[in-house]
């Protein structure tokens, strides 16, 4: 069945009452049910929760074959704490038929794909995948087709019973010995535990891995002892030296530069840039290069930004120093000068991913932004993105808030080069819909600016302010010019992974690539 990106769907994924993608607004006003976890009676005093390893937490929460475990990705590329519950889980105790459901995935948890490849490991839900991880998906050696979910969907689905998670797993900087844990006060500081707040509250058993325990009660906690069965004490949870990568930093970059300035310039060009509004950038070179042009803007018409969202990272925390924006509300920290301000920088709150960008809630963030500057691996002429899969189709991204803070905000600006060595960015058909192109309405490129036609408005407002732009079907053949027009991939029927719109419905899948080169 067709979606309405044009996305053919297989009928055999669209059983018990699963949809197809139908627009972004399509699920509104739709009541759902929320589920609820099963949780033990604590009537008894109680001096600590704190057992001596991980297996006894296991042990403890009656871990057996078949169940989900789940993580958060705050310490994201320096995470140790997921390959150290899956080869305690499955070496130790003998475990199986596990499922992994992790707010994101990268390289640091390598070792998982040798689980995956020995039947061990056989299901992720995630929103995203990299590494030898993502090869080994793509190839076709797990079990379940993967199903991706953005950073708003994926809280929908565990407050909505779609996922049921057995155990969650909290890698926390600070613990007490009841399990109220935080982000920071630690050697192995994170910043926000955003993601890892929907897992405390619906998990049937919730156990914090700490390398730092403090004082009871550490507080404010981000997740709370209520929510907690028992506590480990670890070396190290993590290297929060590898939380940040080179795209979380400006670029200096003359290309990126310009393309920025761009940015700001059509930001600056609509109603919607006035005193108090509010805004989230991606983490990009380009994305993040745009906040210096912004601010110029700003101090010329004399207004500040009333808030801001998403992942944040130091030139955001810069402007929320210099009294440029209001408030900073975050879900997760790019880099350590946003983790060394979360608390202690007047203004610098903490969320869950639930409250940022869930959109089966009453009143997610992301539906109040005004503007979003977001990156993308492709853009099509339909203005559908890719953010997940390269252009070989091999998983190796992350949906992330992308879908979410697209389809909720007033204005999506998506800033990329027309392309990118030798493949072109702007292009026919994306290998994957990440964001659909309903949800998109400005791209900036480094040949030029195209505007969604489903935003005419938004077209009177650049041709107002003299700013020269381009049907996206120009910029689609001057990239193809330069670099050729890319060769179809081949696939095979297998659906490797499920690629949902954040309100649930199927918006596209990942086949397996035929030839594949870990065959």
């Amino acid at each position: 069945m067709k979606n309405a990106v044009g996305r053919e769907i297989p009928d055999a994924l669209l059983t018990g009452g699963r949809e197809v993608y139908q627009g972004k607004d399509h699920m509104d006003g739709r009541y759902i049910q929320k589920a609820a976890p099963k949780t033990r009676r604590c009537e008894k005093p109680q001096e600590s929760k704190v057992v001596e390893s991980i297996a006894q937490a296991l042990r403890q929460c009656k871990a057996a074959n078949g169940m989900t475990f789940s993580f958060h990705h705050h310490l994201r590329d320096g995470d140790y704490v997921v390959n150290m519950v899956m080869q305690t889980a499955i070496e130790q105790l003998g475990l199986e038929e596990l499922t992994i459901a992790a707010t994101s995935l990268g390289s640091a948890h390598d070792p998982i794909a040798d689980y995956i490849e020995a039947g061990k490991v056989v299901g992720i839900q995630t929103s995203g995948i990299r590494g030898r991880m993502g090869e080994v998906v793509s190839a076709g050696k797990l079990k379940t087709p993967a199903v991706i979910r953005s950073h708003g969907g994926r809280p929908r689905a565990i407050e909505g019973g779609e996922v049921h998670i057995d155990i969650a797993f909290i890698a926390a900087p600070t613990s007490d010995c009841m399990g109220n844990c935080r982000g920071i006060g630690g050697k192995s500081n994170c910043g926000s535990l955003g993601y890892a707040m929907t897992d405390a509250r619906y998990a049937d058993h919730v156990v914090v891995i700490t390398d730092c325990l403090v004082d009871f009660p550490n507080m404010p906690a981000s997740v709370e002892a209520i929510d907690v069965d028992a506590v480990v004490v670890v070396d190290s949870i993590g290297n929060p030296q590898k939380i940040a990568s080179a795209a979380a930093r400006i670029s200096q970059n003359p290309r990126d530069l310009m393309m920025a300035e761009d940015v700001a310039k059509v930001i600056a060009s609509t109603p919607y840039f006035k005193d108090g509004f509010s805004f989230q950038t991606g983490v990009g070179g380009p994305s993040l290069a745009a906040n210096l042009f912004l601010e110029q803007y700003m101090d010329d018409r004399g207004i500040r930004m009333g808030w801001a969202i998403g992942g944040i990272c130091g030139p955001m925390v810069e402007l929320l120093k210099k009294g440029k924006v209001g408030k900073v509300i975050d879900v997760q920290d790019f880099d350590l000068d946003g983790v060394n301000s979360i608390h202690q920088t007047p203004g610098h709150f903490e969320m869950s991913a639930s409250q940022y960008a869930n959109p089966a809630n009453k009143g997610a963030f992301v539906n109040k932004l005004d503007f979003v500057v977001l990156a993308a691996l492709e853009i099509d002429t339909s203005f559908n993105v890719n953010v997940l899969t390269g252009s070989d189709g091999v998983l190796r991204g992350a949906p992330g808030g992308h879908p979410d803070a697209a389809a909720g905000s007033k204005c999506c600006i998506i800033v990329t080069p027309l392309v990118r060595g030798r493949m072109a960015t702007v292009c026919e058909h994306v290998v994957t819909v990440t964001t659909p192109g309903d949800c998109v309405d400005v791209l900036v490129t480094d040949y030029g600016i195209a505007v969604n036609p489903l935003r005419p408005d938004l077209i009177q407002c650049l041709d107002a302010a003299g700013i020269p732009h381009v049907g996206i079907e120009t910029l689609k053949e001057k990239a193809y010019a330069l670099v050729g027009t890319p060769d179809d991939l081949e696939w095979e029927d297998q659906v490797v992974a499920v690629l949902e719109a954040r309100d649930g419905t199927i918006l596209d899948v990942v086949r397996k690539i035929r030839p594949f080169a870990l065959d």
